[in-house]
This record gives structure tokens, C-alpha cells and sequence, in this order.
């Protein structure tokens, strides 16, 4: 092994020494399935989705905490119908010890459910202190958002970033998943440029069916031109197939510069296989050591 693939491999497996995973609130057999695969201590993010409840999500949280894992419960601003919905939520999660961690989000709805219209407003609330949290993390577009423009998507990080650090907050950005490196990297080094030095977790799609991930894919509004999904490792013209993360994560490996990108690691979004991402990633690590 020459110098310089040494180098990749250590970069490529040093991904994967930290990263976290994805569930929804009705994952938790799915969770249970895959404990004995998943490392201990790994954050595990619970989604706040409209098919689910407030119980649902809070057992889906203590469930990752029963097991060995961090939990990192979502909270969804624009499906929240009122205050007293958003501290119910937060001194459930503070009453079972898994408050320590979350990620605010927007949300799907096109019009708040209640008083909340974005992450921001519910960070600039102050209940998240108040309620144990310590450790929020956001949302980051490398490749844009299909609702809301550029310009407001910077602002937006920029403000959420100086809010979360005046309240002394620790945090962190997790990326909507993509299929071509390029962008990921050039949207990081503009974080990076714009004084945001927290650590970065990229999101990848975990080992699915080409037609699922195409589906996820469209409705993000991330790129799917022939070109990115066969950059990718799939083909269009096999919607049948399967396609995991490989090729990826080694061009990520491979460009991947510390000086210029900070601190990186990955987040898998599932789409409910918790354990074939995560025997994928023992898989990979495994390969890349070898």
C-alpha cells in the first residue's frame, strides 16, 4: 500500500469512527433488530414526522437510550400547533434523560401548524436551555432547497450558528443527502469561509433500491442528472437495483481536506434499514482496512 492509499484509508475509515443514523418514531423493532451492529454510543437521530405522535416519538427516544446509543430527537418547528405543544415535548424528553441532544428543523408543512415558521424561532425561544438540551444541530443544503432561495439558506445558517453560540450551545450541521461529492465539498468550504467551524456530518443515503432513493431524491430536490447518479454508482436505466454508498464516501475519502473542510463525519438516512446501513458500514470499514 503506497503512502498516498494509506493516507485515503485512513481518512475513509476515520468517517466512519463517529458516524450516526437515522430512524422514525415507527423504527422501533427495526432498531432492536440491528443493536448488535451498531457501535455503542452511536447518535442515533429520531425524526418528527406528520405520521407520528408525541408518545411515539418519546418511546422511539427512550428506545435508543435503553440500548447504548445517543438519542437525538428532531423537532419539527412548523408541526408544532402552540407553545405549550413545544415545552410538552421538552420536559417529556428532559423527564427520560434524552434531552441532551436535538436537531430543529423547519418541517414540511408549507404553513406553521402554530406560532413557529422556522428553526431559528425555536431556538431563539430559550426553552431549549431550559429544558437540559446541550447539543443542537441544523440542517445544511449543499445542494440547495426546493422551496427557499440561496441567499435566505445562508442567512439562515449564519443567524442559527450566532444564535446557538450566544446561548452557549454546542453544535453542529447535518447535510441533506446528495450523490455527487463536489458540491458537498464547495458548500463546506463556504461554511468554513463564512467563520462556521463546527463539525459537519454529511449526509448519505444507506444501501436502498435505485427507485427508492430516486424517489427521496426528487422529492428533496437533490440532483439526479444521468450524469450525478452514474458518478454515483447507479443507473437510471435499472430502477430495480440496489446502490450503496461506496463510491461516495471514497471520493469524499479522497478530496477530503482538513485545512479547508474541518471536521467532517457522516450521517446515514436509512429510509428504515438500520441494519443493512449498518452492517454495510462494518462492511466497508472492514474493506478499507484491509
Amino acid at each position: 500500500m503506497t503512502p498516498a492509499s494509506t493516507a485515503r484509508t485512513a481518512v475513509s475509515t476515520s468517517l466512519l469512527e463517529d458516524f450516526s443514523l437515522e430512524m422514525t418514531g415507527k423504527d422501533v423493532s427495526r432498531l432492536e433488530e440491528a443493536g448488535d451492529a451498531i457501535p455503542q454510543g452511536t447518535r442515533i437521530n429520531v425524526t418528527f414526522l406528520g405520521n407520528e405522535d408525541l408518545q411515539m416519538r418519546l418511546e422511539a427516544a427512550r428506545a435508543v437510550k435503553r440500548l447504548g446509543f445517543v438519542p437525538v430527537p428532531h423537532i419539527s418547528a412548523r408541526r408544532l400547533g402552540s407553545r405549550d405543544d413545544f415545552e410538552r415535548f421538552l420536559a417529556a424528553l428532559h423527564a427520560d434523560g434524552t434531552s441532551d441532544n436535538v436537531f430543529v428543523v423547519g418541517g414540511d408543512p408549507a404553513h406553521p401548524e402554530g406560532p413557529y415558521a422556522d428553526s431559528l424561532s425555536l431556538i431563539d425561544t430559550g426553552l431549549l436551555q431550559e429544558y437540559g438540551v446541550r447539543h443542537v444541530s441544523v440542517s445544511g443544503y449543499p445542494e440547495g432547497h426546493p422551496e427557499i432561495d440561496g441567499t435566505t439558506l445562508w442567512s439562515a445558517l449564519c443567524a442559527k450558528y450566532a444564535a446557538l453560540g450566544a446561548q452557549s450551545l454546542e453544535s453542529g450541521i447535518i447535510t441533506q443527502f446528495g450523490f455527487d461529492v463536489d458540491p458537498v465539498l464547495a458548500w463546506v468550504e463556504e461554511v468554513r469561509n463564512r467563520g462556521i467551524g463546527v463539525p459537519i456530518r454529511i449526509g448519505v443515503p444507506g444501501p436502498a433500491g435505485v427507485r427508492r432513493l430516486m424517489g427521496y431524491a426528487a422529492r428533496f430536490g437533490v440532483g439526479t442528472s444521468a450524469s450525478v447518479v452514474k458518478k454515483y454508482g447507479f443507473s437510471l436505466t435499472n430502477l430495480m437495483g440496489t446502490a450503496g454508498p461506496d463510491r461516495f464516501l471514497r471520493d469524499l475519502a479522497e478530496a477530503h481536506d482538513p485545512g479547508r473542510h474541518g471536521e467532517l463525519k457522516i450521517h446515514f438516512y436509512t429510509f428504515g434499514g438500520l441494519k443493512a446501513t449498518s452492517d454495510w458500514a462494518a462492511r466497508f470499514r472492514k474493506e478499507s482496512l484491509a
